[in-house]
């Protein structure tokens, strides 16, 4: 079953000011058609709050849904779909749980990983982190646009794959370039005075790389 796997993938984040599902409301009115939900440290009742809250603002703008980590909730509200780190529940596990037609994406940060999330049912991988970056605990080490064209040219045909970690506007053409099926941000929109605009930003990248590569 081939599944739609963006190729401008928001992640929300805790902010000082602005929920996850106002931030996702943002991000939408950007352009983002994808929205992962990524909470950490909360109660079961809070996850089940917040994500229903941002599964209405995706139900608004007509952008797909993902869990970060929690399997069972995605279940719960009927999300799209989950991203599962390298210590959270295996694909094989989510896959039982949510059914053939959820979208299931798996981090990836070497070369190894590559190879073993290729022998699951994954739909995507998340590679990185491309740069440093404040947003992800315990940090891998940093792959850069040398790292990820490395991997790219071995694997980009055989799955999705997302580039993930630090990733600014100006860096979403090189990473197309390098044959990767997109990119996911989080920061750069969040955090930017004007995440509508922000955004808008990453989308027109990846507008401009299909008008370029379309014949």
């Amino acid at each position: 079953m081939k599944k739609h796997i963006s190729k401008f993938q928001y992640l929300t984040q805790d902010h000082p000011i602005l929920s996850h599902a106002q931030l996702a409301d943002l991000a939408c009115s950007g352009g983002a058609d994808w929205v992962q939900l990524r909470l950490k440290g909360r109660s079961k009742e809070e996850l089940r709050k917040l994500a229903l809250e941002t599964k209405a603002v995706c139900q608004k703008h007509g952008a797909r849904l993902i869990i970060n980590d929690h399997v069972s909730l995605a279940a719960e509200i009927g999300a799209d779909g989950v991203h599962l780190g390298k210590t959270d529940m295996s694909v094989s596990e989510a896959r039982i749980i949510l059914g053939p037609s959820a979208i299931i994406g798996a981090t990836a940060n070497t070369e190894e990983d590559v190879e073993q999330i290729l022998q699951t049912s994954a739909d995507y991988m998340g590679l990185g982190p491309y740069r440093f970056t404040l947003t992800k605990e315990n940090l891998s080490p940093v792959l850069g646009l040398e790292g990820i064209e490395a991997l790219a040219r071995k694997y980009a045909s055989l799955l999705p794959i997302i580039a993930i970690g630090g990733i600014r506007p100006e860096d979403a053409e090189s990473i197309l370039m390098t044959g990767l099926h997109g990119f996911a941000v989080s920061s750069s929109i969040n955090l930017s005075v004007d995440p509508i605009a922000a955004a808008s930003k990453f989308l027109f990248a990846v507008h401009q790389r299909s008008t370029q590569t379309t014949p």
